[in-house]
């Protein structure tokens, strides 16, 4: 249904039936951020699920937090629409955390009185659930343990800028190890010498939100394309549009709409306990099979690595969908989650597609690196294996047995048929009517 090879992105299906949440929250944003702001919801939502599990097609059972996504587009390209639409989900969370730092507060005034430590109070760090962007690793860390005392919370960072990044763990390298962190839903231990000192283990349960530019987000991910970092991290990018003159307009955040905003909120609250949504998983099966075929047909590892966490990710978001719709499934949340797999591709090799292929000119170059799809790329129904191989030296690619290999793998996917005769393969009719 949708290419990657395109410089125009994947377009977003409709929003139908069991999706009311996402088009009244869109309904506050300019229409041409209606797409790049979608795959940016899912982390904001998550968040408000605690205490539930759901089980993946592998059998594993995963929470909703982890979740990390970026949204990339030029300067001035509205990506402050995204800050609008996290504070009136989170507005809960602000009035919450508000009280907890008052407390804490008062607390740190009294413990400076007493100059006795057997007089001090014992320090209870607050419940904090909407972390600051400006937030030290020892203060992160401390809020993770809060909030795994406290049944398992999740928390939510939103950063503006990517570079915030650094205040939260000191170093580029520090930063990359704790996003992986985040997203296996990993313990991370801290254990100090002095009193002052962060000692504890805590699970981190954290959802992340990021927007840039696609000129930070290359510098930023230049050193971990292939640690398992950049699969991890959702992308959704807006390429630069037309200079028309209109300036984008954005709703009214009324209390109407806080009103049927709050309603559809209270069942990601409301969800606890262990769920299996078998209509997702069987789409999640199909769509890995998908994605181990387009591998093939770019023979990309590369994207082939990177689209098994990008189905996680997109099954995530569909499990979001199908608790805020009171636990139903629906045709139209599957044509999103299908949509979120392939947007999140597509925006990968738009702003990084030539560092993936191990060059690293300017962003307008990225585009032209996007894999290509060998058997679309052979002319007419038929061809032989010369053409093939002849393909393959243009691209760079070994010729030879891994030629050979090819074919064998397209004949076994349905993709292509040989005559035994002529040595000529043939485009299935499968493939030539595919959508």
């Amino acid at each position: 249904m949708y290419s990657i090879t395109k410089p125009q992105a994947p377009e977003i299906p409709n929003l139908g039936k069991g999706l009311e949440a996402f088009r009244l929250l869109l309904s506050q944003a300019s229409k041409d951020m209606h797409e790049p702001l979608l795959p940016m919801l899912f982390p904001v939502l998550g968040t408000k699920i605690s205490q539930a599990e759901f089980q993946y097609p592998s059998g594993q059972w995963l929470e909703m937090c982890g979740q990390q996504a970026a949204l990339i587009a030029d300067s001035a390209g509205n990506k402050g629409q995204l800050g609008l639409l996290v504070e009136a989900c989170n507005r809960d969370f602000r009035e919450e955390d508000a009280e907890e730092l008052k407390k804490y507060l008062q607390y740190q005034k009294t413990y400076k009185k007493r100059s006795q430590s057997k007089e001090r109070p014992e320090e209870v760090f607050p419940l904090l659930r909407f972390l600051p962007a400006d937030c030290s690793k020892p203060g992160y860390l401390k809020a993770q343990m809060a909030c795994q005392e406290h049944g398992g919370l999740t928390t939510y960072i939103d950063l503006k800028e990517i570079e915030q990044l650094d205040n939260l763990c000191g170093s580029h390298k520090q930063v990359t190890q704790m996003l992986r962190l985040m997203w296996d839903r990993e313990v991370y231990n801290a254990l100090r010498a002095t009193i002052d000192g962060i000692t504890g283990s805590a699970l981190l349960r954290t959802n992340l939100t990021i927007s840039t530019t696609p000129v930070r987000a290359r510098q930023f991910f230049k050193n971990n394309l292939y640690d398992g970092t950049l699969g991890r991290m959702v992308f959704s990018y807006k390429a630069r549009g037309n200079r028309d003159g209109k300036i984008p307009r954005i709703g009214k955040f009324d209390n109407n709409f806080y009103q049927q905003l709050d309603d559809m909120l209270s069942h990601l609250d409301n969800c606890k306990g262990h769920h299996i949504i078998r209509p997702l998983n069987k789409l999640v099966e199909r769509l890995a099979y998908d994605m181990a075929e387009m591998g093939d047909l770019t023979d990309n590892d590369c994207l082939w690595d990177m689209g098994k966490r990008s189905l996680v990710s997109a099954w995530k978001a569909g499990c979001i969908m199908w608790v805020l719709n009171n636990q139903t499934w629906t045709r139209a949340m599957g044509d999103v989650v299908e949509w979120l797999v392939w947007h999140d591709m597509w925006s990968k090799y738009q702003v990084l597609g030539d560092m993936l292929k191990d060059g690293d000119t300017s962003t307008s170059e990225a585009s032209k690196a996007a894999p290509a799809n060998m058997l679309d790329d052979i002319k007419g129904d038929s061809f032989c294996e010369v053409q093939l191989d002849a393909l393959r030296q243009s691209l760079g690619k070994p010729t030879g047995s891994a030629t050979k290999r090819q074919l064998r793998v397209w004949v076994h996917r349905g993709l292509i048929t040989m005559n035994e005769e002529t040595g000529v393969y043939t485009k299935t009719e499968t493939y030539l009517n595919r959508t």
